[in-house]
C-alpha cells in the first residue's frame, strides 16, 4: 500500500525560494511519518490568486529543487507550478516526481471561472503513472467535483488520486462530501491537499483530507491552521465498478 501524505499550508505568494524551503521541510517531516508521497496545494510554487504568473519550464530550476529533495527524503512529491507551453500560453499544473525522476504530469481540465480562464489553458485527458508499485493519477482542485474525472482514473486502472487544490469558502462541501463520495463510488483512495489562510481576494477553506477507497476518512484537518496529515491509502472498495452497466449509459 502507499502511504500518504498532505500538506495543507498558508500560501506565500510569488516567494518561489521560500515555498521550496517550506516543501523540503515538509518532505522531512513527512519522511519521519513514513509518507511514501507528499502532496501539497495547487500551484504551490508560487500561489493560486496572485494574478498573472510567468510560466516555467517544466523541466527547469524548480524541478531540479524539488528532484533534489525527493532524493534527500525518499519521499515522492506532487507539486503545482504555471507550466510554460511549446506554444507560449501557460498550463496550470502538477507534476509528480519520486528518486529525482518525473514520474509524470496533469494540467487542469477543467477551469473555475476566470480565475483560471483568464491565465490559463485547459489540459486535455487523465493519465495514469505507476509510483512505487501502485497506479495512480493526479487532479487539480475543481476537477475533483466533476464525478467522470474519478471515474475515468479509476476506469483506467488507478488505484489513488493525489489532487491539489485550492478551495476557498464557501465550498468547504468539496472536502467533506464530494472528495469522500469521490473514493467510495470508485473503490479509490483520495489525497486531498488544500491551502488555510488567505490569498488574494480569497480566504481557503483548509479541510485537506485523505480518504480510503471504501470512502473511510482517513485523515481530516481544520478549517484553518497548517497541519501534515498522513494516512494508508487502505479500504475494501464497494462493487460499484464491477457491477456499472455502461451498456445503458
Amino acid at each position: 500500500m502507499l502511504r500518504l501524505a498532505v500538506w495543507q499550508c498558508p500560501s506565500s505568494p510569488g516567494d518561489v525560494a521560500g515555498n521550496l524551503a517550506r516543501l523540503a521541510d515538509a518532505a522531512a517531516r513527512a519522511a519521519q511519518g513514513g509518507a511514501d508521497v507528499l502532496v501539497t496545494p495547487e500551484m504551490f510554487v508560487t500561489g493560486y490568486d496572485v494574478g498573472p504568473v510567468a510560466g516555467m519550464a517544466p523541466d527547469g530550476e524548480v524541478f531540479a529543487a524539488v528532484a533534489s529533495i525527493t532524493r534527500r527524503t525518499g519521499v515522492a512529491i506532487t507539486y503545482g507550478f504555471p507550466e510554460l507551453l511549446p506554444d507560449g500560453r501557460i498550463a496550470n499544473t502538477a507534476q509528480l516526481v519520486d528518486d529525482g525522476r518525473l514520474v509524470g504530469a496533469y494540467r487542469k481540465t477543467h477551469m473555475f471561472g476566470d480565475l483560471d480562464s483568464s491565465r490559463f489553458v485547459p489540459g486535455s485527458g487523465f493519465p495514469v503513472f505507476e509510483l512505487r508499485g501502485h497506479r495512480v493519477g493526479m487532479l487539480i482542485c475543481y476537477d475533483v467535483e466533476f464525478p467522470e474525472t474519478v471515474r475515468a482514473l479509476a476506469l483506467a486502472g488507478a488505484a489513488v488520486v493525489l489532487a491539489p487544490t485550492a478551495n476557498m469558502v464557501p465550498f468547504e462541501l468539496v472536502s467533506t462530501v464530494l472528495v469522500r463520495a469521490r473514493a467510495y463510488e470508485n473503490g479509490i483512495a483520495l489525497a486531498y491537499a488544500n491551502y488555510c489562510g488567505t490569498e488574494g481576494a480569497q480566504v481557503y477553506a483548509g479541510l485537506s483530507t485523505i480518504c480510503g477507497p471504501d470512502g473511510t476518512v482517513q485523515a481530516l484537518a481544520a478549517a484553518d491552521g497548517e497541519a501534515l496529515l498522513i494516512a494508508d491509502a487502505i479500504g475494501d472498495p464497494a462493487p460499484y465498478l464491477r457491477d456499472r452497466r455502461p451498456d445503458l449509459y
